[in-house]
This record gives structure tokens, sequence and C-alpha cells, in this order.
């Protein structure tokens, strides 16, 4: 309903476009541009459609958002000339003719299956401050009830920890092995109690990576930020293995 608001007075689809999976052209009482997203994989320089962060200008756009200023001061700014903008969130991608489409989210806001909102922000905070995290990705979609989440460990502090419980193997067979993701799990659920993550926020099932994410990898930024598109195209198998879908 809230995306439909969003563009409801800045874009129409005419009566004999029979395209599919387009929300259309922007009215003349608005602009429209698409703003870089490196840590997604978009650029408005992308070939061949341009890709971004859809911003929406002009005089229809509101000045904020009711009694919530910081939100408000997150989500909008004026630009050189004076004229406003709204930062969606949205990813959208510019056809040849004109017309517009939604083809991601940039926020990490996800609704579980069972209605409640979970920020992978919020559960990556609270977590990746442990010793026994080197690096965590959570992820979490409409079609399921829970979290999961792709963890780099470290090396010392899983070795130790593997000493501890009594399980061997090398680096690539602790991080493979199912005992090992219990035991991670179990350090894992603990401290997020104490940080105060709500029970649906706490991952349920794990993924732990034996080589670290770098750039070169293309898991991550310049700057280490996840980018969560590629990361998720990189454990496909494992989300359809934590989700029982095989």
């Amino acid at each position: 309903f809230t995306a439909v608001i969003k563009y409801f007075f800045s874009i129409c689809i005419l009566v004999w476009d029979y395209n599919t999976g387009r929300v259309g052209a922007p009215l003349v009482c608005c602009e429209i541009k698409l703003k870089n997203w490196e840590e997604g994989g978009y650029f408005n320089t992308d070939k061949p459609h341009p890709r971004g962060e859809i911003l929406i200008g002009g005089q229809n756009v509101t000045i904020g958002y009711y009694k919530n200023e910081a939100k408000t001061k997150a989500d909008f700014f004026e630009d050189e000339n004076g004229q406003r903008w709204l930062c969606t969130g949205d990813i959208g991608e510019f056809d040849p003719d004109g017309c517009l489409k939604i083809i991601d989210r940039k926020k990490d806001l996800v609704k579980l299956q069972a209605g409640e909102y979970v920020s992978l922000g919020k559960v990556e905070a609270a977590l990746k401050n442990l010793s026994l995290v080197d690096n965590i990705c959570a992820y979490a979609n409409s079609y399921h009830s829970y979290v999961i989440g792709f963890i780099v460990p470290n090396q010392k502090e899983l070795t130790e920890l593997a000493r501890k419980k009594g399980l061997q193997g090398t680096w690539e067979e602790l991080c493979n092995s199912c005992e090992m993701e219990n035991e991670v799990l179990k350090v894992l659920s603990e401290a997020a109690i104490s940080a105060s993550l709500e029970k649906f926020e706490i991952p349920v099932k794990i993924r732990l990576s034996p080589e670290p994410w770098t750039p070169e990898t293309g898991l991550v930024t310049d700057a280490f930020k996840l980018k969560r598109k590629e990361l998720k195209t990189h454990y496909q198998a494992d989300i359809e293995r934590m989700y029982g879908r095989k």
C-alpha cells in the first residue's frame, strides 16, 4: 500500500501500454533520477539499462513525515537549486522508452511470514562484535517465519571452540560441520538475548564460511560493506537448504 501511495502522484501507466512489471513513466509535475547504490551493485551507468535507487523530486513531494523529524532528515533532502527530493529506498531500472521498473529494495527491513518486521542491519550489529564472528550477513524473506545467517568465523576462536567441544577436522571441515554450526548458534543466541533482540530476530540456522569476504571476492565493497544481492546469489544453495527446499 505504501509503495502505491509513494508513486501515485509521480508515475502513470498509459492505457495502451501492455508491458508487465513496470510502474510507468514520470508525470510532468516531477523528476525521477537513479542514484548509484554501490553495495547492491546498481549504477546509473549500467548497460543496457541504467539502474539505481529511485529519487523523486518536484513540487509534488511532501515536506516530510508527520511528527518524525529523524525519518524526514534521513529520506528527504534539497539540492543546490532548492528542489526537494524523496529517497524511496526502492531500486529501479529505466526502459529505453523512459518507463520505470522496480527491481529491488535497498532498505534491509524484511517482513516475515507471520507479519513481524526484522531489521537485518540491527541483527548484524548485535552479533558482529562477538570475537567468534569476523563478518556476518543476516537473511530473511517474507515466505518464511525465521531469520538465517551467513558467518565468516574467526579462525582462532572457532578452532578453540571446536577443541572445547571435542570436534576435530581441517578448517573447511569444521566450517562445514553441522555440529559446529549448532555450537556457534548457541553462542549467537546467548549474545542476541543479551543484546535484547526479539526471539524472531535471532537467526535459527547459519552457514559458516571458511573463506573471508573481500572486495576481490565481490561479496563486499571496497569499504567492506555487504553486497546483499551478491551474497544471496553466492549462498543460494545454502538458503534453500536452511529453508527446507532441499
